[in-house]
């Protein structure tokens, strides 16, 4: 299964042309592709899919969906302790 991560864009850069972003998924920093959502910004949630940024995401919406994840045993299951993580910490933000 392939699913689609929020995460908070921490800074934004162009490499090789491209438009980059290094996301936070719950201490887990990847690198993520903007070009789907040129105009995103640091601080802003992005949902994540497959290493491109596919749309914004409102900040409670994305602990929500993170801690449906870890609820349903997704998280865990597809990316490891750093989601979980990410889960838990937006199950106790609520």
């Amino acid at each position: 299964m392939c699913l689609a991560v929020p995460g908070r864009v921490l800074s934004i850069a162009e490499t090789d042309g491209t438009l980059m972003a290094e996301v936070d998924f719950g201490g887990v920093h990847k690198n993520v592709c903007l070009q789907y959502i040129p105009d995103a910004a640091v601080g802003e949630y992005v949902v994540v899919h497959v290493g491109f940024a596919i749309q914004r995401l409102d900040e409670k919406s994305a602990q929500e969906t993170l801690a449906n994840f870890e609820r349903l045993g997704i998280l865990e299951e597809e990316f490891g302790d750093g989601f979980t993580r990410a889960a838990e910490q937006a199950g106790d933000d609520r």
